[in-house]
Order: C-alpha cells, then sequence, then structure tokens
C-alpha cells in the first residue's frame, strides 16, 4: 500500500509520461492485462488512457487492472489510470519513505 507521500512523488513522475494503452470498447481483456503486467515490470509506473467508446467504469477497470497485474493504483483522474508496481529487475525508481 502506498502512502500519501509516496503517491505524491509518483504523479509528479507521471505527469510528463504519455499514456502506454487504451481501453477502448473491448473493456479490460486478458491480454491487456498482462501486457500491463509487462509494462509494469519494465518501467514500473504507468498510464493508461480510457477511451470514449469504452463501456467500462473507469473505477473497476483500475482496480481489476490493479489487482491482476499486482500493482497499486496511484491516480484516476479524468480518462487516465496511473498503475505503479516496483519491479523485481529493473528498479529506477526509489520511493519516499
Amino acid at each position: 500500500m502506498l502512502t500519501g507521500k509516496q503517491k505524491r512523488f509518483l504523479r509528479k513522475k507521471a505527469h510528463s509520461l504519455k499514456p502506454v494503452f487504451q481501453i477502448g470498447k473491448a473493456g479490460v481483456t486478458d491480454n491487456l492485462i498482462k501486457q500491463t503486467a509487462d509494462a509494469l515490470e519494465a518501467r514500473e509506473l504507468i498510464k493508461i488512457n480510457i477511451l470514449q467508446n469504452s463501456m467500462e467504469d473507469k473505477h473497476s477497470a483500475a482496480e481489476t487492472l490493479a489487482a491482476e497485474a499486482d500493482a497499486s493504483v496511484v491516480q484516476i483522474i479524468g480518462n487516465t489510470i496511473i498503475l505503479y508496481k516496483e519491479s523485481s529487475e529493473n528498479k529506477t525508481i526509489e520511493l519516499p519513505s
């Protein structure tokens, strides 16, 4: 579980990132979950954009992706989800305590 200080730090780092994935009308699929987990292992911090034609609720989509990829939801703002997971091999982000 991330603390408030850690979430602020991650939001600041994620500000300049571009969305890596988009959730469309197909919603959260198994393929999207696998790709999200792989991207989190490589990058640790990613943005995911939810398109207008998606029937998926942004909060349920964020919770599903976070649970399946074993990640933490940093923020849901507008139609953008920010996820963080500490990488086991490519650790680059040092969280404040």
